[in-house]
């Protein structure tokens, strides 16, 4: 965690992906279709506290959702959800914050939680790759 507090001194976003070189920041699959994964993304963070849903766009797959940190910062989320076949879909993540210094690895710390809620959710669910 120091490393990503230090990383974040300078950037103030965060991404996963398939070449995430943190094992924690890769693609997330799961065997369900993507309107399953979709309904259960949604639903998720209208439960979760701190987090506003702002957009969704079916049709490419994008959710967008907002969250205030402690230090009053906001944060701009974006998840892609990739229909791999009709059985597996794939989640992305990208955070960024407002403002002009960097996160101290709060996009970090918050693509962790946004996996660990999807993972509680999905667990019977997903795939390891």
């Amino acid at each position: 965690m120091l490393k990503r507090t230090l990383i974040g001194l300078v950037r103030s976003h965060e991404t996963t992906g398939e070449k995430a070189k943190d094992p924690a920041l890769k693609t997330r699959y799961y065997k369900l279709s993507m309107d399953e994964v979709w309904n259960e993304v949604t639903n998720m963070f209208k439960k979760m506290n701190g987090y506003k849903l702002l957009h969704e766009v079916r049709s490419v797959g994008e959710i967008v959702v907002e969250k205030r940190t402690v230090t009053g910062r906001t944060q701009d989320i974006t998840l892609t959800l990739f229909g791999i076949n009709p059985l597996k879909t794939a989640i992305d993540v990208y955070s960024a914050s407002r403002g002009s210094l960097g996160d101290m690895g709060s996009n970090y710390r918050t693509i962790l939680e946004i996996y660990k809620q999807l993972d509680k959710r999905l667990a019977a669910h997903k795939i390891d790759e």
